[in-house]
């Protein structure tokens, strides 16, 4: 009578436990992966959980298996008398263990399909703008809202914050694993600090799809504004916008896009981590001659130049908000009277509005409430028979006005206009003016230019009907309110908070 087989090394609790795990997350996790494959919406909490959290849990449960069935032999092999079981022979002339052979090999190419697919998915879902945007809902929602109505809103976050390449893909997930420690523990400032310090270069990423090289000439374009007055005045701006180039093979090097490091470096130094107070700038000419900028007004020591971090200037210096615009109130007001969406034929209705989304609020559901009945109460206070006879647009501008609200304030992520200012142009913010002052001098005696027809030419201005029939030919900035001084000697941004309008 041959010797009974001792029990298998699967025949402990820590390999028992593991099957159990294991088992469990497949059992959950496969329903709920076709579930996903199949579904014609992106669930991004579903994907969590069947690409990141049940692929992880079930490897735990086939690790326990591996350690207990280690443990267990290790175990045997010290206690006298025990028996560890051999390895099975395996003999293919023989149908059962044709048999089992067959099953083994299918089950590991299945198991192997299954990885190969999560990790597929796995690496597309992390991708995913659903991910970047609703996994961390309550951090990324200004974010994430923002990017929706942007210019890039067909284009991935991992495209902008990532780029192409496995070093960066590596580089960010790294990053998002802190990332998601401070998400879970609640460590987050309020609001994200920016600029991003890790951000990919922009010559990776923008340059992908825009070519600065190429850039050239200008455009003309036509801003319409809005005065605060009673029939809330359009005013139009016409302007030639010199985009310019920096490559000689294409156009003159001129215009905006000089500062594109085609021909010429540009590097300066900011003193602040905002890079809005920048008190030294160096320029490299194609003949390799070298001018340094220092600014009157923050003047810096060798020393301290030989200490600071001089940064190299790419599109994200000027075009710092291309995906995440968080619009000043008096803009986003005009911007809904120039697609239809408020009636300016409602008196001091770009006042109110502006004063309304301006005031500070405990929370959203206080804002939007607020908006609500401070809009009414206006019209029913001071224009009873305007708002008897336009209450269906009073009550449009009242939800028009809780949308731009919605889109550009974020009372518990301490997100506004203020907390990321635009460095286009110059109206809400120090924007170009944070170089071209008039304060940066260099040793020879040279002034980076403050002259405004250094990057735009004003055509024409006025009211609508003026603008549309005055002969477009060059002209000095005319402000369409006189307020007794001359204003091209100011900071716009000194006066244009984005709650005051024109």
């Amino acid at each position: 009578m041959s010797p009974p087989k001792p029990p298998g090394l699967l025949r402990n609790p820590l390999s028992i436990l593991g099957v159990m795990v294991a088992a469990t997350a497949t059992a959950f996790g496969l329903p709920m992966m076709f579930v996903d494959l199949f579904s014609k919406r992106t669930h991004p909490y579903l994907g969590v959980v069947v690409y990141l959290v049940l692929p992880f849990v079930a490897m735990g449960g086939a690790a326990f298996i591996l350690l207990g069935v280690l443990w267990e032999r290790r175990r045997r092999k010290r206690r006298p008398g025990a028996t560890v079981p051999p390895l099975p022979p395996i003999d293919l002339n023989r149908p059962a263990h044709q048999a089992a052979v067959v099953s083994a090999l299918t089950a590991i190419m299945t198991i192997a399909v299954l990885l190969s697919v999560t990790g597929y998915r796995a690496y597309h879902f992390t991708d995913s703008v659903a991910f970047c945007g609703l996994v961390c809902h309550k951090v990324m929602k200004p974010e994430h809202t923002a990017y929706q109505h942007s210019p890039h809103a067909r284009v991935a976050c991992v495209q902008c914050h990532v780029g192409p390449g496995a070093s960066w893909f590596v580089r960010s997930k790294i990053t998002g694993a802190y990332q998601v420690y401070a998400t879970a523990f609640n460590k987050y400032p309020r609001p994200i600090p920016t600029p991003v310090k890790n951000l990919r270069p922009a010559q990776e990423t923008c340059e992908q799809c825009h070519w600065p090289s190429k850039f050239f000439g200008a455009q003309q374009k036509t801003f319409t504004h809005y005065l605060t007055d009673e029939v809330n005045s359009p005013w139009q701006i016409q302007m030639l916008i010199k985009v310019g180039g920096g490559d000689p093979q294409v156009g003159a090097t001129a215009g905006i896009h000089w500062h594109m490091n085609i021909k010429n470096e540009i590097s300066y130094i900011a003193s602040d981590e905002r890079r809005e107070a920048i008190p030294w700038v160096q320029v490299v000419d194609p003949e390799g001659r070298v001018t340094e900028y220092l600014s009157t007004e923050e003047p810096l020591s060798p020393g301290e130049i030989a200490k600071a971090e001089i940064r190299r200037m790419d599109c994200v210096d000027c075009h710092n908000r291309p995906s995440h615009i968080f619009y000043p109130p008096d803009r986003a007001v005009e911007q809904s009277f120039e697609a239809g969406r408020l009636d300016r034929s409602v008196p001091y209705l770009k006042r109110e509005a502006v004063r309304l989304l301006a005031q500070p609020y405990a929370s959203e559901d206080e804002a939007l409430d607020a908006i609500l009945k401070g809009l009414v109460d206006f019209y029913q206070r001071e224009y009873p028979e305007v708002y008897r006879e336009r209450a269906v647009a009073i009550r449009q501008a009242t939800e028009e006005l809780q949308q731009i609200y919605r889109r550009n304030i974020f009372t518990e992520m301490r997100v506004d206009w203020r907390s990321y200012p635009d460095h286009i142009g110059h109206l809400h913010s120090a924007g170009c003016f944070r170089c071209h002052d008039g304060l940066h001098k260099s040793r020879e005696g040279n002034v980076i230019t403050r002259d405004c027809n250094a990057c735009h030419t004003i055509l024409a201005q006025g009211p609508p009907d003026e603008v549309a029939a005055a002969p477009l030919a060059a002209q000095p900035f005319r402000h369409p309110v006189d307020v007794g001084m001359d204003v091209t000697e100011l900071s716009c941004s000194g006066c244009h908070t984005g709650t005051s309008g024109l």
